[in-house]
């Protein structure tokens, strides 16, 4: 069976997940602390980063990038007959998703509401774009579920829980991107494709007492510098 290693709330490792639960792929997941990375993780990481996928032959392979290639090409696809130019394109707006992950974990960490729009406004960039793309739905294609759509997962599930927990709605100026992102929520993969303590460790991290939205977003408080806490380069 494949073998997933994760941390727990990398959205890299999330966009893996979920393509494994659409395709309804078995595999196991062992999650590490990041902070302590064990040896054996590190003899057969090149980078050190996850998510890593153990091939059932063993083969240890990195990158999400490659890793949802290699998943795409041992399955079948999700989304049936596309043309070389259509695949070239999903991977495009694909690309245009997961290149915006950490700016999204930034963003969630800053300290106060200044930074926090200053870093905003590059992933809102993201979903302007989606928003001029986005078609009457349901899905990014029209009426088929596909790569883009598990792409574009992390960010928004992540967007979700923010708003669920501090009532801050980053994608309050995006009514195609909103409605985008109940329909993928109602699919049941975003809950499927995270640890069942998932909430809690999100909440934790991003949604604590050092960032303006775990103070409370829609409070008005003076401009302090709490202290951030990085997470680049865990994860890619």
């Amino acid at each position: 069976m494949i073998k997933i290693v994760s941390f727990k709330i990398c959205p890299f490792v999330q966009r893996v997940t979920a393509m494994l639960e659409a395709k309804q792929i078995p595999y196991d997941i062992e999650y590490i602390d990041l902070k302590n990375k064990p040896e054996w993780f590190l003899d057969i990481s090149p980078t050190g980063q996850v998510p890593m996928l153990i091939t059932e032959a063993g083969q240890s392979l990195f990158e999400s990038d490659a890793i949802i290639e290699y998943i795409d090409e041992i399955s079948a696809p999700i989304q049936l007959g596309l043309t070389a130019e259509q695949r070239a394109i999903n991977r495009a707006w694909s690309y245009q998703a997961s290149k915006h992950y950490l700016v999204q974990c930034s963003m969630m960490q800053s300290g106060d509401k200044t930074v926090l729009d200053e870093r905003e406004a590059k992933l809102h960039k993201s979903f302007e774009k989606a928003e001029r793309q986005l078609g009457d739905g349901p899905y990014f294609s029209g009426d088929a579920f596909g790569n883009v759509d598990l792409a574009w997962l992390p960010l928004l599930h992540r967007a979700a829980i923010v708003e669920e927990h501090s009532g801050y709605d980053m994608l309050a100026q995006f009514p195609k991107v909103k409605a985008w992102q109940q329909v993928l929520l109602e699919t049941g993969i975003p809950a499927k494709s995270v640890p069942e303590d998932f909430h809690q460790s999100f909440s934790d991290f991003y949604l604590a007492e050092r960032t303006w939205l775990g103070r409370g977003a829609n409070l008005n408080e003076p401009h302090g510098k709490p202290e951030q806490v990085k997470v680049g380069g865990c994860c890619g």
